[in-house]
């Protein structure tokens, strides 16, 4: 057929795989107006109306309305800026599903209530700025009065959760879980005293010298015994109950006596509370970090030989 030919609404309908009504619908709308009639009345189409079909069939499948698709197919507008706002407008449509899939899971697997159910979509659909708000609560209520340690800082950055902007659905879920932790208060009373045996005012005599992290000492030093497989009870256990110690006394900058075992049994027992290590697994997952080691295992052993006689 050459290109002057004039084709019916049905051949129009055979080539592009439309119905007839359809085509006659696009037609009514303008977007693909009849050529010519026939004689009989009957609407006539040139060959570039298949082109234009085609494009509708596309538009129409990336869910552009039909005012636009008029609009492009017309050249009123240009198609990459037409694509552009329409995947700017997909990708906020995917972090609504993304959030509403995550909620609907949680609610799956848990067996939520209609109440846990309302609280987790309200939680999902924060906007970043009252998610920023929600965990600089949680901070404040943690840290509030001890701002002035240089350490705080560093610290407070370390533990707070930054959700992308494209999160995935299991960070969706677990910002969540996240931010129902933030809420518990006897959770963040638990974490406020971590802080406050970790970030000792100087009002109280406390002169820190240059040392690493108790928690990361213990890992150091009661790890390898673990994995000797020595009892945390045992005479052998004496020298790492010593070495733990010793580094707890240069952190306070005091002796070791009883005072020094006391604070670290005292923040080790802090630490120890599983809502701590969640809350850090959670963390991980919601700004994209690698899982944190599970210290659980070897906070036990020490605990149990820092209160041991024959260890200590």
């Amino acid at each position: 057929m050459d290109g002057d030919t004039l084709h019916s609404i049905g051949d129009l309908a055979r080539r592009t795989g439309l119905t007839v009504k359809a085509i006659r619908f696009y037609a009514d709308c303008g977007i693909v107006p009849p050529t010519d009639r026939s004689p009989a009345g009957y609407r006539r189409y040139g060959t570039e109306a298949v082109a234009r079909l085609e494009l509708v069939q596309t538009l129409r499948g990336l869910g552009l309305d039909l005012p636009t698709i008029r609009r492009v197919v017309d050249q009123e507008l240009p198609l990459a800026e037409v694509a552009a706002a329409q995947a700017e407008a997909l990708a906020a449509q995917i972090r609504l599903l993304r959030r509403r899939h995550a909620v609907l899971t949680a609610v799956a697997r848990r067996g939520s209530t209609p109440e846990e159910m309302d609280l987790m979509h309200r939680f999902a659909t924060l906007g970043e700025d009252e998610r920023r708000r929600l965990a600089g609560d949680f901070l404040d209520a943690v840290f509030g009065g001890l701002h002035a340690d240089p350490r705080f800082a560093g610290i407070a950055r370390s533990l707070t959760p930054e959700l992308p902007e494209n999160p995935t659905a299991e960070q969706v879920e677990a910002w969540i879980e996240l931010a129902e932790l933030c809420q518990d208060a006897d959770f963040r009373a638990a974490v406020r005293r971590l802080a406050e045996r970790y970030l000792r005012p100087a009002a109280e005599g406390y002169r820190p010298g240059p040392r690493r992290d108790l928690v990361a000492a213990v890992r150091d030093l009661a790890g390898p015994a673990l994995a000797a497989g020595i009892g945390p009870a045992s005479a052998e256990a004496g020298p790492v109950v010593a070495a733990l110690l010793a580094e707890c006394a240069a952190t306070l900058g005091r002796p070791v006596g009883e005072e020094v075992r006391r604070h670290l049994l005292e923040q080790l027992e802090t630490v120890q509370d599983p809502r701590w290590e969640r809350y850090l697994r959670l963390l991980a997952v919601v700004n994209g970090w690698p899982a944190p080691e599970s210290l659980a295992p070897v906070l036990d052993w020490s605990l149990r030989a820092l209160r041991s006689p024959a260890a200590g």
